[in-house]
């Protein structure tokens, strides 16, 4: 270990880092960087090292400094992504010449960066026109199962898979909830169901006469009776979506029962989270990026107002 190193203790004592600021910039001029990227490390490193003059740096910096970002309630996911790439960079490059002893950042996963739905969620007036169109279908069977199905997806956000788990024993219509096995989890969470959507599982199962086993089960000659797949029920939804000509996805509907949460509870990602069972905020906060920058259109177009070629 030379001398200019800094060593790491294996406490979280504060280690004072001098000329922090000018070893920096020699980092970053000795680094491969295009103009544009050079210059957004440059704009984005005072928060990191504000950060370090006020903390310290010891072997949870980085971890500190991630979390620190995380409770930055003003920055998207992508911004704080952003400042936490920058950071690694230089405690990585500081690794590298000798200044730290140890890569503090190798166990520490990033931000991770939800992307936009390639598609839109199912819109107000699309809506509207696939209610019309199943409030009139003949009352059978098959169209009750139809109805069942397209109550989880809006109305509880349910996603494919979770519909094609449930079974009749997951169901308690008397006290109207659910116990749904959610993906990725190991247990089932209990979920409340909308009154609309009790009244479709209870005309499903009446109608159809189903008491046990799985809720939804195949029709068809091949698999008569075997539970309902994924592929069948996005099949299913998408012949209904066409015929209307929808544009959109099966998970169009949990995108429209995301987003209508998101308004109704004006931005409270936290109570939304408990109706979606998403497990962090961050895929929620991009729905919430999306509703805002759609309310702000307007203004965006009247600033430019007149202009044009």
């Amino acid at each position: 270990m030379t001398n200019k190193t800094i060593a790491l203790v294996k406490t979280n004592e504060i280690i004072p880092v001098a000329d922090l600021r000018k070893l920096t910039k020699s980092l970053f001029s000795g680094l491969d960087l295009n103009p544009n990227t050079r210059a957004d490390y440059e704009t984005r490193t005072p928060l990191f090292l504000d950060f370090i003059k006020k903390e310290g740096l010891n072997r949870n910096s980085y971890l500190e400094y991630k979390r620190y970002l995380t409770s930055r309630a003003d920055f998207s996911v992508a911004t704080k992504a952003k400042y936490l790439s920058v950071a690694k960079v230089i405690l990585k490059e500081l690794s590298r010449q000798g200044y730290l002893p140890a890569d503090i950042t190798t166990t520490i996963k990033g931000f991770k960066i939800m992307r936009g739905h390639k598609r839109d969620g199912v819109n107000d007036e699309e809506m509207a026109k696939l209610m019309e169109a199943v409030k009139v279908l003949p009352h059978n069977p098959e169209n009750s199962r139809l109805k069942a199905i397209l109550s989880l997806l809006t109305l509880q956000g349910l996603r494919q898979v979770e519909i094609t788990r449930l079974d009749v024993s997951d169901l308690d219509l008397i006290a109207g909830t659910a116990l749904v096995l959610g993906k990725g989890r190991d247990d089932k969470e209990l979920i409340y169901l909308h009154p609309e959507t009790v009244k479709a599982l209870a005309d499903y199962t009446q109608l159809n006469k189903i008491k046990s086993g799985a809720l939804f089960t195949s029709k068809s000659n091949n698999s008569k009776s075997q539970r309902l797949t994924t592929r069948s029920v996005r099949g299913m939804v998408k012949t209904l979506l066409n015929k209307l000509d929808i544009p959109k996805t099966t998970h169009g509907f949990r995108h429209y029962f995301t987003t209508t949460l998101i308004k109704t509870y004006k931005g409270d990602l936290l109570e939304v989270a408990s109706y979606t069972r998403h497990r962090g905020l961050e895929m929620l906060q991009v729905y919430n990026d999306t509703i805002k920058k759609q309310a702000d259109l307007p203004r965006y177009y009247l600033a430019f107002k007149g202009v044009g070629f």
